[in-house]
Order: C-alpha cells, then sequence, then structure tokens
C-alpha cells in the first residue's frame, strides 16, 4: 500500500518524513511541518489554530470552522481518495483529549476501510488493525498493549510476546490485554474478526 504521512496538532513529536510518499499537514499541522523541514504536498484544515501565511505554492483545502470532519479526518477521507491506505497520523496525541480520542476514531475508520492506520506520539504509538495481522519489530524499553475496539475482536492471537494468547476473545470492557512485552524476537498480533487497537508505550 501507498504511505500517506498527516501532520496533525496535537504535541509535537518527530517522525522520519522519508518514508512517506504523500504528506498532509492539518491545520496547526503545517507549523510542525516547518519544524521537520518538509513542504507537505498539501495542507487541509480551517485554519483556527494556525494563523500564519501558508506557501502559495502548497495546495491549501481551506475548510468551514463548523462541519462533521475533523480536519484529520477530512485529510483521511483525501488521502484515500489518492489511494494512499498505510496511513500515519502524527503529533496524534497530548493537547486535547476529544481530539485525542477523535484521531483514535479517525484510526477506526481507516481500519474499518481495509487500511493500516499508525498514530504516533512522544511516547506513544498506536495501530488499528481490523480482520487483520500483523508483525511489530521489539521497541526498546517499551510495552505493548492490545485492546479491543469494537465490542468483541475474536481470534486473537499473540506470538513473540511474554504473554501469548492463542484464538482468544477480546472485550472492550475489560483490559486484559494491557502491559504485555517483546520477547527477543518481533511480534505477531492477528484477530480474525473485529477492530483491534495496539498501542505501543514506554516504560
Amino acid at each position: 500500500m501507498k504511505k500517506c504521512l498527516i501532520i496533525a496538532g496535537g504535541e509535537f513529536s518527530p517522525v522520519d518524513i522519508n518514508e512517506y510518499e504523500y504528506i498532509i499537514a492539518c491545520d496547526k499541522g503545517y507549523e510542525y511541518a516547518q519544524k521537520l523541514g518538509v513542504k507537505p504536498d498539501a495542507v487541509i484544515g480551517d485554519l483556527d489554530s494556525y494563523t500564519g501565511q501558508v506557501d502559495k505554492n502548497i495546495n491549501l483545502i481551506k475548510l468551514p470552522l463548523e462541519k462533521d470532519d475533523t480536519d484529520t479526518m477530512y485529510a483521511v477521507r483525501y488521502a484515500f481518495k489518492h489511494d494512499y491506505r498505510d496511513i500515519t497520523i502524527c503529533c496524534a496525541f497530548g493537547g486535547r483529549l476529544d481530539h485525542t480520542y477523535a484521531n483514535i476514531q479517525t484510526a477506526a475508520y481507516i481500519a474499518s476501510h481495509s487500511g493500516l492506520a499508525h498514530l504516533t506520539g512522544i511516547d506513544n504509538k498506536m495501530y488499528m488493525i481490523k480482520d487483520s495481522i500483523i508483525t511489530l519489530p521489539p521497541v526498546k524499553d517499551s510495552y505493548i498493549s492490545v485492546f479491543s475496539y469494537s465490542d468483541k475482536c475474536t481470534g486473537v492471537t499473540l506470538r513473540g510476546c511474554k504473554y501469548g494468547l492463542y484464538d482468544a476473545e477480546l472485550t472492550s470492557a475489560f483490559p486484559v490485554g494491557v502491559s504485555n512485552e517483546w520477547n527477543d524476537t518481533a511480534a505477531t498480533i492477528e484477530v480474525k474478526s473485529g477492530t483491534l487497537c495496539i498501542i505501543i508505550s514506554k516504560k
């Protein structure tokens, strides 16, 4: 899948921009793009959190203040229209809790449309997968946790983790998958049915 980076407006966090084919800055994310030294392919937002000038050579999509989509959700839809399904949202955490949760719901939207969602922040990363499998290399001094985002996830299997699971059922009302750890190898995480949230947090 083609890779798209969306720079959101949470707490600033560095990201390697070289692995992405297309970059979108959402509102304040344009300020963060400048910090990262990158010229985004598009700037999308209502510009309520960025009040400076946007480079005239950048595609600016100005959104109304009153709308159903968040700026980040609109950026995801825009990425989908351009055939990007592997989407990373950086600067996704911190700041307003409602915006953080909106980004998590946006990740679930990506997963529900056959995409791979990856959210990053200063000390945390998150992946959202649906009816799928993912392999993640060990991250030093970090925990790896899995949660059912949908009401339930069935056929959950964890390999390469300290606490393994095989063909288990997780529910959204019980956090049994918190604070797992890697063994020496990569972790392979599978969910046969449901939307699974995977969080990597520094110890």
